[in-house]
């Protein structure tokens, strides 16, 4: 954390700070418009993610028609097609254009610290905390040290309420641990992390891939991504395999229809959603959950039918020993990309499976006691997004992000931590559709600044954030992921009605029913 150099230092006084300018610093901005927001962001454009971690092949899991605010739809929506994440870019840039929403944004503005300064105190996790006062109470409550530019110096602003979009992915690399003298230090290649991949242009990153034997360890998006980046750059006589070291595998999917059906009827439909288990259900929708277990778990059985079929899971060692179910549960589910398999039917991709890895001089040993020469090894091993908030937060604070032993964050409505005054986190709740989910609690979260409703007291708040993570642990051994994809449309009803609208956005009760739930079923209605 930044060490302050003023005791009283100079402020800047604001009802509300945004830190980050991602899809969920927009959406947070475009909702507290009439708020008149200062929005800070370390780089020098919106985007987030999607503009500083990603590579040159990357695209959208979905069409863009499940990825869109609710208010400003793709003029292409209707394309099957994934859009690239240049297109995502330019479709954030024209939306918060539209909304007039660049003007709030300091760009190369970086969060060095938050100071509270506030009067409530906090409670342990777990306590009886008691309920927050008012979002906006005409005094700052938290101070913001901003380091602009990269200037030595830090400017200082207070505000009444934050709001904190920065994410869990990029910034700062999530780096496997080694033994003693095994690491990348005895290594005498190219160690990288995908976020320093990302920095690289087509040329540069061809460069580095281009005839040499590169590992990949990882087997989730970024790493598969990679690995047909890695591949098609080996195309050539003299070119290499590149190899994934995969430890856990999840299944991935070639594209959105199972058998010929649209793949929301299994999961994204009222309906569908029935089959599982949600959180504050009554003691008869639990036994009824009970009984549709076997259909529940003979549609999972269907689906990976369909992948196995579909793709050569058995044939590369690569098909998972838990059901879909747990994977689509815990937000893991991943795209396939179209050639990924015939790369490695070519041979340009190879996989090796290992529990544990470490460096030797020329590559990387296995606990197998088999060892693999290597020029470069690629950790595409995720982000440390807790980590990035530990930095700037101050105690006590800090301790409360993780609820331990899952080390989830313990968010009301994927929102408000119970615990910390006049402060929102916005973009730390996964689902299907993470821009749909960012906007939904965003439109929830300008209604409570407004004073719409009042929040339920701390110990409630906590109460209604452990039965969603109970649910999330008996459903998926993955269940260290703050995940809502099989209760989503329960959760979204829990947040229309807290704000007031009705909860059933469709028209009819078949659509209701059968017809999936998306962005523009909120489209400003009640």
């Amino acid at each position: 954390m930044a060490e302050n150099h003023y005791e009283n230092p100079p402020l800047t006084i604001s009802k509300i700070g945004i830190i980050g300018a991602g899809v969920s610093g927009i959406a947070a901005a475009k909702q507290l418009y009439h708020h008149n927001p200062v929005v800070f962001e370390a780089s020098d454009s919106i985007g987030g993610v999607w503009r500083t971690c990603a590579y040159n092949s990357t695209k959208l899991q979905s069409a863009p028609k499940d990825y869109e605010f609710s208010d400003f739809p793709w003029p292409n929506r209707d394309d099957p097609s994934f859009p690239t994440h240049v297109e995502i870019v330019d479709y954030l840039e024209s939306y918060a254009k539209h909304f007039d929403v660049l003007k709030f944004v300091k760009f190369n503005s970086k969060v060095m610290e938050l100071r509270f300064v506030g009067q409530q105190g906090t409670t342990e996790l777990g306590g009886n905390g008691g309920a927050f006062g008012s979002p906006l109470p005409g005094h700052p409550v938290w101070q913001i040290a901003v380091q602009t530019n990269g200037s030595q110096n830090l400017q200082w602003y207070a505000f009444e309420f934050v709001v904190v979009c920065i994410g869990k992915y990029g910034d700062i690399p999530k780096i496997p641990s080694f033994p003693h003298n095994k690491g990348p230090e005895m290594f005498q290649g190219e160690v990288l992390h995908s976020i320093d991949y990302c920095k690289l242009d087509k040329d540069a990153a061809s460069q580095l891939l281009k005839g040499k034997k590169v590992a990949v360890i990882g087997y989730k998006k970024s790493a598969i991504d990679l690995a047909v980046e890695c591949a098609e750059a080996n195309h050539g006589p003299e070119g290499q395999p590149c190899t994934m070291v995969v430890r856990t595998l999840h299944w991935t999917v070639p594209h959105y229809s199972v058998w010929g059906l649209p793949f929301f009827l299994f999961y994204s439909t009222r309906a569908s959603q029935f089959l599982h288990e949600k959180p504050n259900q009554s003691f008869l929708r639990t036994m009824l959950c009970y009984l549709l277990s076997p259909l529940r778990r003979g549609v999972s059985k269907f689906i990976e039918s369909y992948l196995l079929w579909k793709l050569p899971l058995r044939k590369y060692g690569l098909k998972p020993d838990h059901p879909f179910e747990e994977d689509y549960a815990s937000c893991q589910m991943a795209i396939m990309p179209e050639n990924f398999f015939t790369e490695a039917d070519k041979g340009n991709i190879v996989f090796k499976r290992s529990s544990n890895w470490w460096f030797w001089k020329e590559g990387i040993e296995f606990d197998d006691n088999t060892k693999m020469k290597a020029d470069v090894v690629i950790l595409a091993t995720g982000y440390d997004g807790k980590k990035k908030l530990k930095t700037i937060l101050p105690d006590p604070f800090r301790s409360l992000i993780e609820y331990h032993p899952s080390g989830i964050m313990p968010l009301y409505r994927g929102t408000i931590h119970p615990l910390i005054p006049n402060i929102a986190f916005v973009g730390y709740i996964e689902s299907v559709a993470n821009l749909h989910t960012s906007e939904l609690r965003s439109m929830w979260l300008a209604r409570y600044v407004d004073e719409k409703f009042k929040l339920p007291s701390a110990e409630n708040m906590l109460e209604q954030i452990y039965k969603e993570m109970e649910v999330s642990r008996r459903i998926t051994r993955f269940y260290k992921r703050h995940c809502i994809s099989t209760f989503s449309i329960n959760h979204g009803d829990d947040i229309c009605e807290e704000m007031g609208w009705n909860s059933w956005r469709k028209r009819s009760w078949f659509a209701e029913a059968f017809s999936p739930y998306g962005s523009q079923d909120y489209r400003l209605k009640n």
